[in-house]
């Protein structure tokens, strides 16, 4: 049976074949505009949440504007760009200059525009005890180094360390490779499954579980101060210091988030190429605009360009 939201946008594609078989159709075979038509997106999963919160207010926004997100990892996203097989995706890191230069070859010039703070939230069991974790502790058990929880708490009575990811080719797994273990390969004891909701739910039955996936899948939208988090998990407290104290650890709240008080942070960038700056470029000047921003402010995580309120906390 098909979705209100299937039924609307059969209806809405319709109307626009309609429309383009009494104008004719552009050169390229594209028929939207700036704040009409059907085009499809990608966005990392890791953003899934906030994506498609910005989404909803866009399509509500616009009513003959339709976004259709494909949520797939961040090394298909970019893929996806550069097969201009879509104009829009949504990643954590800008294009390199390689995949800049295939562009331009084609005359293409796509932009790159950033539009939030995102932090990579370490998560464990609720009955776990330990709350504080270094980089250098983080480090090690992703290359290997440490593979028991008493080689990190020695009073824990939990056994081996079990560390999963949402999926290998995640920006997730990129974070890590390139800016925690500075280069070095994963160990092999390392799992990664397919989604971050997989690893929500894997770390809430699994007690000596260490989960890695992107913040604004735990955020509380109920909760104006940015200072819940998921009830399903609990949400570990990261330093960048030698050893981990109360004082010297966060978790990635907002704040954190925005003073750069919390290790784990990284940016989120729309990725365009849409040289008729058409849907594409209107969905994108949205996320970037006051409105956009706004959502991003509520969702937990830092907006690019809107101000922040920062709420004083400090817990163990």
């Amino acid at each position: 049976m098909k979705t209100v939201k299937q039924l609307q946008l059969s209806g809405l594609l319709a109307m626009l074949a309609l429309l383009s078989a009494c104008q004719g159709k552009p050169k390229d075979g594209q028929t939207d505009t700036y704040t009409s038509g059907v085009v499809a997106i990608a966005a990392d999963e890791s953003f899934r949440p906030i994506v498609q919160e910005e989404i909803n207010v866009f399509e509500g926004l616009f009513p003959l504007a339709g976004i259709v997100p494909r949520y797939v990892t961040e090394v298909e996203a970019v893929n996806l760009l550069l097969k201009d097989s879509l104009r829009l995706a949504i990643t954590s890191r800008r294009l390199t200059p390689e995949e800049m230069n295939s562009f331009n070859s084609r005359k293409f010039f796509p932009q790159e525009i950033k539009i939030a703070t995102d932090g990579l939230a370490l998560i464990t069991h609720k009955g776990n005890p330990d709350t504080l974790i270094t980089v250098s502790d983080i480090r090690n058990i992703l290359t290997g180094k440490i593979t028991r929880w008493k080689e990190l708490y020695p009073e824990s009575a939990l056994k081996d360390i079990s560390l999963v990811f949402d999926n290998k080719n995640s920006s997730t797994v990129r974070f890590a490779v390139d800016s925690i273990c500075k280069g070095a390969a994963l160990s092999n004891r390392v799992k990664a499954l397919k989604t971050n909701k997989e690893v929500i739910d894997y770390v809430s039955r699994t007690p000596d579980a260490v989960g890695i996936i992107g913040v604004n899948w735990l955020s509380d939208r109920n909760d104006s101060t940015g200072l819940s988090f998921s009830k399903e998990v609990q949400v570990m407290s990261v330093s960048a210091a030698g050893k981990a104290t109360p004082e010297n650890s966060y978790k990635p709240y907002q704040a954190y988030l925005f003073y750069g008080d919390y290790p784990l942070a990284r940016s989120i960038y729309v990725l365009l190429n849409d040289p008729r700056s058409a849907l594409p470029w209107g969905f994108a000047s949205f996320l970037a605009s006051d409105r956009g921003q706004r959502i991003i402010l509520k969702s937990g995580l830092v907006p690019a360009t809107q101000p922040v309120r920062v709420v004083n906390v400090k817990d163990e």
